[in-house]
Order: C-alpha cells, then structure tokens, then sequence
C-alpha cells in the first residue's frame, strides 16, 4: 500500500516552518509546533493536511486542475528563473537582511511577516554565512477557486507508490496560481540545515509565499541514527522508546511537513505498527493517573535540545495562572509518566511537563532524568 500523504498536527521541536497568516503558526508555536506524515493513497482525494498556507477569500470549489512539474519536466528558463530567485532569498535569510526578505514577498505574506521574521531571526547563527545548494525544484499549479484541500502528485508513481524523485504536497487553503517548491541545503552550517522555501509566480517574478528551516539532525544525530536505535529498541521490545525514536527520524526524513517521499513513506510504514495504544495520538487523548488524581495526556513526543534528546509531554488544564499548582501538576506528572513507562529512563536525558489550557497558553517544567525519583 503506498501513495499520499495526510499530515496530523502534533509538536516538535527544532523544527519551524512559517507562512503568512498561517491559522496555527504564531509565535508561541514556532520552536514546537509540527505535523506528521501520514500515507495516503492517491485515489482518497480530499483528506485534510494539518498546516494551513495562506487563507485568503474566495470561493470553494468541489474540484480544480492541480499539476505539478519535476525539475526534469520544466523548461531551462523556468526551472533557472526559480532556482536564482531561491537562492538568493537564501542568502538573504543567511545575512538576516529581512526587510528586503518582505519586500519580495506575496502581499499576503509581508502584511503580517512577523512569524517569517522570528524564523529567520531564531536560525540565523545556524545559516549564516553559508551558501544554498538548491535541489530540483517543484513546479505548482492550481487553477479554479481556492481549494479546501489541494494537494499535488510529482514525479513518476509505480504499482507500489512513490519513486526516486516522486514528491507528494498537500495544502489546505490555497488560491489558485503558480507556486514552486525549492529545497536549500546549507552547506557548512552547524547542524546541517535545510532552508525551504515555497514561491508564488508574481507576474514574472517569484516571491516568497512561505519559509522553512529545518536541521537535519537532532541531538548531533541524522535520520539513520534514530532508526537503528529505534530498530535496537523494537528487538529489546521497549516499544515505547522504538515508537519515539522512529518519531523524531519521522521529523527528520522531510524537509516540509507538507511533503512526502518514498523514503518518509517507507519509514511510515516501518513504525506506524508500533505506535502505543496508551499514548495520545491522532486528537486522542490518553489518561494518567498522578497522585490520585486523572490527567488526560494529549501529547508525547521527543525535543533535541543541544546534544540531548528530552522527552515532552503535555497534558489538558483548565487554568496554568497558579504557578505553584501548576509546577506541582507539572512534577507529579513526570513522575508517573516514568513510573508507567520506565524504559523511557534510559532513552531521554530529562522530561519536560507542559500543563495546557483549552486557549493553548501553558506551563512547563523540566526535570533531569536522575532527578525522577
């Protein structure tokens, strides 16, 4: 089985991405906010992506024309005219220039740029100076009224999915128009880090429609590496810790978390069996019971933070305004948490407890691991 992709909305960390106007990207959410893959055949069309571009007015339409060109498809003008353009926002990005960043953005993107500003400004020491190696573009194109759901099918599909050079994008939201994908690599930043950007045909420009930065490893390890300890974990049978570390290798394989690929599809696949069912996933909430009181668990994924990998879990308050409670709430957590899961002792270098209200402002604490007692 194998083809599309749906993304679910979740967290993560070290990982942004930012567009204008995005419903759920203010600033709160940018160092957490993350959505996965999840596989779809190219047949379901209609099926929600958990990011949402740029919102604007217009009419929804129950089907339009959606194509999408590879490099290979485009024409030697048109595949150098979105290269140039990319690489030299990328180096805009590198040098913090962002007032000339927003001159050459879609309206919709530069009337409210903040949330693209603080991206650029977070990454800034990680890209500066670095030059963007760009690969093969993608090539949008959505005509009729603006679509709930839009999502595009490049490259060459097979009996078994996706290919090679196959890329799946989903979008919700997104007007009609000529849009291009472009992946940058940042050679010599530290971590490896790649900036992405999605443009909007202005006329005969590209302008910026969206922005992405996103390291390549998490706590000084690639994709490659939480996989094989996440193997490693599956055969000692710490499903717990096999499903987390195959998360963050999930949150590493894609530079957009609007994109899919036969190597993000192949490690879906792999680890999706695995995911507890006494974990929160896909809106579900999970319970925890702390000190003799129920706590509905609505998140638990891991955050590298330098070269440590933490463990984040988050949980429903109806009121974060007493700190102390909160801060009480918060420990007596953690500590269930390893009580109920101690194999996670020996895979996260500390827990972080989020206590969160239904408006989405919150309370955390961090406890080493050694000091779970």
């Amino acid at each position: 089985m194998a083809c599309g992709v749906q993304f679910t909305g979740g967290e993560r960390g070290k990982r942004t991405f930012s567009a204008a106007n995005l419903l759920q990207a203010k600033a709160r959410f940018r160092m957490n906010h993350f959505f996965l893959p999840r596989r779809v055949c190219p047949a379901s069309i209609g099926l929600r992506v958990g990011l949402v571009m740029v919102m604007l007015t217009g009419t929804l339409v129950p089907a339009r024309a959606e194509t999408c060109k590879t490099s290979s498809d485009m024409d030697d003008a048109s595949r150098s005219a979105i290269v140039s353009g990319a690489q030299r926002y990328f180096d805009l990005a590198a040098s913090g220039d962002v007032a000339t960043l927003r001159q050459n953005s879609v309206p919709a993107a530069a009337s409210d740029f903040s949330a693209i500003e603080a991206v650029v400004k977070d990454h800034h020491t990680e890209i500066a100076g670095s030059h963007g190696t760009a690969r093969p573009p993608f090539l949008l194109e959505a005509e009729g009224g603006t679509s709930a759901q839009a999502e595009f099918f490049c490259g060459v599909f097979d009996r078994r999915g996706q290919t090679s050079d196959s890329a799946v994008f989903r979008f919700d939201g997104l007007p009609p128009g000529k849009y291009a994908v472009v992946i940058l690599d940042a050679a010599a930043s530290k971590p490896p880090t790649t900036v992405s950007f999605v443009l909007q045909q202005q006329g005969t420009d590209w302008k910026v429609r969206a922005l992405s930065i996103a390291p390549t490893q998490a706590a000084g390890h690639a994709t490659e590496w939480f996989v094989s300890r996440a193997r490693d974990y599956k055969t000692k049978g710490q499903l717990h810790n096999a499903w987390l570390y195959y998360l963050q290798a999930r949150i590493l394989i894609s530079p957009l978390p609007f994109m899919s690929t036969a190597a993000s599809d192949k490690l879906y696949d792999e680890s999706q069996p695995l995911l507890p069912a006494d974990f929160p996933s896909g809106g579900r909430s999970a319970d925890l019971v702390a000190g003799g009181a129920t706590y509905k668990l609505t998140a638990i994924f891991p955050q590298a933070v330098g070269d440590d990998l933490d463990l984040i879990v988050k949980y429903e308050s109806s009121d974060v305004t007493d700190t102390s409670h909160a801060y009480q709430s918060n420990v007596a957590v953690i500590k269930a948490v390893i009580a109920k899961f101690p194999e996670l002792r020996g895979a996260f270098a500390a827990v972080v407890a989020r206590a969160v209200e239904p408006g989405g402002r919150d309370y955390g604490t961090l406890l080493a691991m050694k000091d779970v007692k």
